[in-house]
């Protein structure tokens, strides 16, 4: 498997492929399983601090997954407009096509469309085919319904596996997960401990993680997300840190 990297493309993408045709000599499952590796934390931050969202930034980006939803969604959007804050949403695209209007409102308020595939399943469980077909549809549908391509992906659980990074490699995808994550998905979350979840990201160049839908979280979830954003503008702001899109976040 080559790992050369295409005029204009991210490096990340061959590092990790890279780091994976380490483990490939091993066989087929285990090789396309590999690059799951990078869903462990301490992990990426080590070794791959891009595809953790981190960046020479001055400024955090802001992150959320899981939508569009139309219960929860536009509430996150006026609270970013209160707050004048632009964030990256990395829809479903299976939620986008059930909600194409909140999709282009996201869009059209200002904010970034991204990738998190068109239905949420852990990548270690599927094959090859179905991984590249759901990516694939999933990157169409947003581009059909908001007439841009989108430039990041970000698989379910932060999972990745080989086909997914040759099918974003094909379709000029640049893979991010996050520097922090709130946690906000549990039945237990608040707007306090998705906070204390989120400090160690609360710097410059991190990469936040949050949820504007509960579709794949416990019922009701997304209140503590949107609570939070309350806390981490207090937060930010005594820390001197904007909030910025990934794609400012990585202009190149």
């Amino acid at each position: 498997m080559g790992t050369a990297i295409r005029k204009g493309e991210s490096p990340l993408l061959g590092k990790v492929l890279s780091a994976s045709s380490v483990i490939i000599a091993g066989g087929g499952i285990v090789s396309h399983a590999a690059p799951a590796l990078t869903a462990i934390g301490p992990i990426r931050s080590r070794l791959f601090p891009r595809l953790s969202g981190r960046s020479d930034s001055k400024a955090v980006a802001l992150t959320f997954d899981d939508g569009p939803d139309i219960k929860s969604t536009a509430l996150f959007l006026d609270k970013l407009d209160k707050y004048e804050w632009k964030a990256t949403f990395f829809m479903l695209g299976s939620m986008a096509e059930k909600n194409p209007a909140l999709t282009r409102e996201v869009q059209s308020r200002g904010h970034e469309v991204a990738v998190h595939g068109y239905l949420h399943r852990n990548l270690l469980w599927r094959s090859p085919n179905a991984t590249r077909d759901d990516i694939q549809r999933a990157c169409e549908t947003l581009s059909e319904i908001t007439g841009a391509a989108p430039r990041f992906y970000r698989p379910p659980y932060g999972v990745l596996n080989i086909q997914a990074l040759l099918t974003a490699r094909r379709m000029s995808l640049t893979p991010v997960l996050w520097t922090a994550w709130g946690r906000d998905w549990r039945a237990k979350a608040t707007p306090d401990s998705v906070i204390r979840d989120l400090s160690q990201g609360l710097h410059p160049g991190g990469t936040l993680l949050l949820h504007d839908s509960d579709c794949t979280s416990a019922s009701g979830a997304y209140v503590s997300a949107l609570g939070a954003l309350d806390l981490l503008s207090d937060k930010l702001k005594g820390l001197s840190i904007s909030v910025e899109r990934l794609c400012d976040h990585f202009p190149d």
